[in-house]
């Protein structure tokens, strides 16, 4: 029998009732390939299951009992005098988080809202903005939605950046901030690396990281007034805040933030002159030590290279800097370099 969605309602139409064996057994295909097509049935609302491991099953789901397989708390706050964390607790109240989340997914989850929801209120420049927390069987995952300025437009602004565009990569960078005397600069950044999904939608742009692949990217979306950030994690993910932070603000850096990742693509696909090096590199000697990610990178010229890895590390010959996912081809560039630097 051939497995497919369709396939599977017949299946479960006709029996009412099915465990993870019988429909591998009925279907002849492996646990994995099953769970793959139950899955996506199950956030579709179109299949309800009940238990765990070995032991669950599989039911058809009735209009009422869609409410089941996802839980959403919507919710429109004013933003003056607001406070992030009555917000998750009204959120964690109404969907019963800590019952229904393992401990180290409601603390990444519960972070991650409330250092995005303190960036809608002191930095958004909005009156109100949209909340939306959804549950089901798989994923825990928020929505917030503001209507001022835009994160990126505010970056652009107040760093006196050549362009919107330019903010991407600056926020990233992990103490960039357009409120020096209030703010570290860190929630964007460590909220990104926390979640299996996370996107910032603003104006035209979308960044977005896909950390089940290892995979950031930037979109043109449709123009869109405010700022629109969504987090999307798994309900088994075995991801812990506190390994995130050990792993950019580690014990030999008395656990400060000190050691950040910069997306070169972020910039460009194809880098080749100093001044495009200089402005990825700027604000960078804040930090201890710099992981440099060419993924996604097709070439990057000989001023491009230098300007990064002989007069950046000459000037500042106390930073380590790695280089992760660099195509081969662009090895003998960077190494030219380099060479320079040796006497």
């Amino acid at each position: 029998m051939v497995v497919t969605k369709k396939s599977l309602l017949k299946y479960l139409k006709a029996r009412q009732l099915a465990s993870g064996r019988e429909l591998t057994e009925a279907f002849g295909i492996s646990r994995q390939g099953i769970n793959k097509h139950l899955k996506a049935l199950i956030e579709s609302g179109k299949v309800r299951k009940e238990g765990a491991t070995k032991g669950a099953v599989y039911t058809l789901c009735g209009t009422k009992e869609k409410k089941d397989v996802l839980q959403k708390f919507k919710k429109r706050c004013a933003l003056e005098g607001l406070e992030e964390h009555a917000v998750f607790n009204e959120c964690e109240s109404s969907l019963q988080l800590r019952k229904n989340l393992s401990h180290n997914v409601l603390n990444i989850v519960q972070y991650a809202f409330t250092e995005m929801m303190n960036n809608a209120i002191e930095h958004s420049e909005s009156k109100f903005c949209d909340i939306e927390f959804s549950l089901n069987a798989y994923n825990c995952g928020f929505k917030i939605k503001d209507y001022g300025i835009g994160i990126f437009y505010s970056v652009f602004k107040k760093l006196s950046l050549p362009d919107e565009s330019a903010a991407v990569g600056e926020l990233l960078k992990g103490k960039t901030t357009a409120m020096k005397e209030r703010h570290t600069g860190e929630g964007v950044f460590f909220t990104s690396k926390s979640g299996d999904h996370i996107a910032f939608r603003s104006h035209r742009a979308e960044l977005v990281f896909d950390n089940k692949v290892k995979d950031v990217f930037v979109a043109t979306r449709r123009f869109t007034r405010g700022t629109e950030v969504s987090f999307r994690i798994s309900r088994n993910s075995k991801r812990k805040l506190g390994d995130i932070f050990n792993l950019y603000a580690p014990a030999e850096y008395e656990h400060r933030f000190e050691k950040t990742r910069v997306f070169v693509t972020l910039y460009h696909k194809e880098l080749m002159s100093r001044s495009e090096a200089r402005r990825m590199l700027n604000g960078l000697d804040k930090f201890r030590e710099i992981i440099i990610d060419f993924l996604g990178v097709r070439s990057i010229g000989q001023g491009f290279a230098d300007e990064v890895f002989r007069v950046f590390k000459k000037t500042h010959s106390d930073i380590v800097l790695t280089v992760e996912n660099l195509n081969p081809i662009l090895q003998p560039i960077i190494r030219h370099a380099v060479d320079k630097t040796v006497p």
